[in-house]
């Protein structure tokens, strides 16, 4: 982010649609994992967690990846879609692996109250959510 220019805040709209392509993304990815794992029995049954590869698979590998995708690339692969990038709010630099912890965890207190967190992005100044308040970052516009 250039200090001598206003970044372009990105907005709801475009952030739910990057985040239905992420989430096309690891259902591509986990769905058939789950399936070489656990079978048929997978789709079928109401049980919250089946097992240890369960864990791994839905929420270790989509946590690590997330990461990884925001500390090298600033993005996941739906927000480069809509070519936006995740910046420190105050640097403009790159999230640190810090940061992109604590949003990715606060994706859940986001989430939590009626999805109220993730809402807020539609409301303030800055389209901020309050995993990106928790972690002091803002989504913008890639001018590259």
């Amino acid at each position: 982010m250039n200090k001598e220019m206003m970044p372009i805040y990105v907005g709801f709209w475009p952030r739910v649609l990057a985040s239905l392509i992420d989430t096309a993304i690891v259902a591509l990815i986990s769905a058939p994992l789950m399936y070489l794992v656990y079978g048929e029995m997978h789709p079928q049954t109401d049980v919250f967690i089946i097992g240890p590869m369960d864990v791994i698979i839905n929420y270790l590998l989509p946590f690590i990846g997330v990461i990884l995708f925001w500390v090298y690339k600033s993005a996941t692969p739906g927000k480069m879609v809509i070519k936006a990038q995740i910046v420190d709010a105050k640097t403009g630099n790159k999230p640190s692996i810090k940061q992109s912890v604590i949003r990715y965890l606060g994706y859940f207190v986001s989430t939590i109250p009626f999805g109220l967190g993730l809402m807020w992005v539609g409301w303030d100044k800055r389209k901020q959510g309050w995993h990106d308040k928790l972690a002091n970052t803002v989504v913008v516009k890639c001018l590259k």
